[in-house]
């Protein structure tokens, strides 16, 4: 996944150059890729509403004693209002979307949908925070939505299938799962910046958490779910969320922002590898493609590679 959530730490302006930093960020986009496939596990059983609900609450319970430990619980009363927003936009409804999609399309095609995070980022930062990208950004832009529509003309349909899939609402739900994350981000920067990660993080998923408890408790599945699910949302909230979240912000302090967010790069690759392997899922050729388009139009979007025609 995509979080935007919590403001960079002071120490985030002072980077760290060495390769040190490498083996977590990998480890980011492993786990993360690895988050598709526990939330499709999970929702074949549970239904979207509740592997959403679940997750959060796996990870509120593992942030919270961290966060008290810490000596936050203040920050987080003082914020709770932003930071409930944030939870809903940047967990509750993304997971959701995530979980609903999971079961109509591959965690492969999931994950490169979730690349496009960066490009909304963009987008919204532009309309509200009036952050007017250059003519790469913008040229990054348009390639990263071509890309969007190239993989949804060949994998979207919306007529429903014999077993109550349908792709075209699937894609559909990724991209508005990423939207949120967008939203999420301008929001934070307008509203949160200088609250400690950790209170935002925890926060989100706390608020997150109870945002989903009634939704999901309304349509909480009928039969008893496989031990094998239970361990899927335990594992996507444990170590897709919860540690997840703790990795990134160290990632932002040691290497800096722009190479923390190159992470989302990487995620689709892992989600592939995983999704194939574990669960028989095909990788064509034009998913391949379409990813590649929206992953570099991406990275021009949010200014990590520069164009030299497009330099002044």
């Amino acid at each position: 996944m995509s979080p935007s959530t919590g403001s960079p730490s002071p120490s985030a302006s002072s980077t760290d150059n060495s390769p040190a930093w490498l083996a977590e960020f990998v480890l980011l986009a492993a786990i993360w890729g690895g988050s598709f496939v526990l939330m499709r596990l999970g929702a074949t059983e549970f239904g979207p509403m509740a592997t959403a609900f679940l997750r959060t609450l796996v990870a509120a319970c593992v942030l919270l004693p961290l966060l008290l430990l810490r000596g936050q619980w203040q920050a987080l009363r003082q914020h709770y209002r932003p930071i409930a927003v944030v939870g809903l936009l940047n967990s509750g409804i993304p997971f959701a979307c995530y979980a609903y999609a999971l079961l109509s399309i591959s965690s492969g095609l999931s994950s490169i949908l979730n690349a496009t995070t960066p490009l909304w980022g963009a987008l919204i930062a532009w309309w509200w925070l009036h952050d007017k990208p250059n003519a790469s950004r913008i040229l990054g832009l348009c390639l990263g939505f071509v890309g969007v529509a190239l993989l949804a003309s060949g994998k979207a349909s919306f007529k429903p299938q014999a077993d109550g899939s349908n792709s075209g609402l699937a894609v559909l739900a990724c991209l508005l799962a990423t939207l949120c994350y967008g939203i999420a981000g301008s929001f934070t920067k307008r509203y949160l910046t200088g609250v400690p990660p950790l209170v935002t993080a925890t926060g989100s998923q706390v608020g997150a958490c109870l945002g989903l408890g009634l939704p999901a408790l309304w349509l909480w599945p009928a039969h008893t779910p496989r031990p094998q699910a239970w361990a899927a949302v335990v594992a996507v909230g444990l170590l897709c969320t919860a540690l997840a979240y703790i990795l990134y912000f160290r990632l932002i302090a040691r290497a800096g922002p722009a190479k923390a967010l190159a992470v989302t790069f990487l995620i689709p690759v892992f989600a592939l590898a995983i999704g194939s392997v574990l669960l028989g899922e095909p990788i064509s050729l034009w998913m391949l493609l379409c990813g590649l388009v929206i992953v570099g139009g991406t990275a021009l979007a949010t200014g990590l590679l520069r164009l030299p025609i497009f330099s002044t």
